[in-house]
């Protein structure tokens, strides 16, 4: 039960494990592109390719989809980003209920956004849970985790990096379940991860230059954080923290630097509205910002 690029290689890996896959729930298609032509999931297409039965219901809350769900007999259901809730009848429908792959290392981060909430406060590490669920949010009792680190990564590279170390996770605990009793979460401990509010890829440039590196990094690359340039608007995607200050938002030099509110950032590689993404060499060449232009 998946629907993102994320829960793709969970379902190869438990496909290759040899596990019978008896059913691949995912979300319908949805419009996408200039002419919102209607696109499976990644998920979707991946069972496609692998020629497993896919049922994309709408809602799992009527008893009639959660009559089909029980009548697949299943002896566990695997979820990894599926996007829909997952009422109890359906919970309790698996022999061993239904184990989620959930890309924090729980109790920390609960909830929607965990990868880019992970970055955008600067921890130093992160990784996926191995959870039973159950009707809470992510509250379910915990079976395996694995720690990756952060670094300087951006979302989009955790959030590949975490769908495989989730999906050999994942592998690994259905090929002994016994080996892993499951543990109580510290409800004390949680912290939640809302949703992304597309208020916030605004770039405040009053606020502290690692502050807004990382706000960069944990919103690339989407939705990216942005500034407006002149009447435009542009995505910073990768940025460093430079050594130098001045009036918030403010650019220092011919080399892009900008003053934020303690320190300075460089961008990396931004982008233009309906433009490729661009080094900053790069960019400066085609649309330069000359020193002591304000952004705002």
């Amino acid at each position: 039960m998946g629907t993102p690029d994320f829960a793709v290689p969970a379902l190869r890996a438990l496909h290759e494990a040899g596990h019978a896959i008896l059913c691949v729930y995912t979300q319908p298609p949805r419009p996408a592109g200039r002419g919102k032509k209607l696109m499976p999931s990644p998920v979707q297409v991946e069972a496609e390719r692998l020629g497993v039965p896919v049922r994309s219901p709408v809602s799992l809350r009527n008893a009639e989809a959660q009559a089909e769900f029980a009548a697949l007999e299943a002896d566990v259901a695997v979820v990894a980003a599926y996007g829909l809730i997952l009422p109890q009848p359906v919970l309790d429908a698996p022999v061993h209920g239904c184990l989620n792959i959930h890309a924090s290392l729980l109790p920390r981060w609960r909830g929607a956004a965990p990868i880019h909430r992970a970055v955008m406060a600067g921890d130093a590490e992160t990784g996926v849970t191995i959870m039973q669920m159950e009707a809470g949010l992510d509250t379910g009792p915990m079976l395996h985790k694995v720690t990756v680190p952060v670094g300087r990564k951006t979302t989009g590279e955790l959030f590949e990096e975490l769908g495989a170390v989730g999906a050999a996770a994942m592998v690994e605990v259905l090929a002994n379940l016994a080996a892993f009793p499951p543990q109580v979460q510290d409800d004390a401990a949680a912290i939640y991860a809302p949703k992304i509010d597309k208020a916030e890829a605004k770039i405040d440039w009053s606020q502290d230059a690692a502050v807004i590196e990382r706000l960069v990094r944990g919103l690339a690359p989407f939705p990216g954080a942005w500034f407006e340039l002149g009447e435009e608007r542009v995505k910073l995607l990768l940025a460093e923290v430079a050594d130098a200050s001045g009036a918030p938002g403010t650019v220092l030099d011919d080399d892009f630097t900008i003053a934020c509110g303690s320190g300075a950032i460089r961008p990396l590689r931004l982008q233009r509205a309906g433009k490729p993404a661009l080094e900053r060499a790069e960019f400066q060449r085609g649309r330069p910002v000359a020193s002591g232009t304000r952004l705002a």
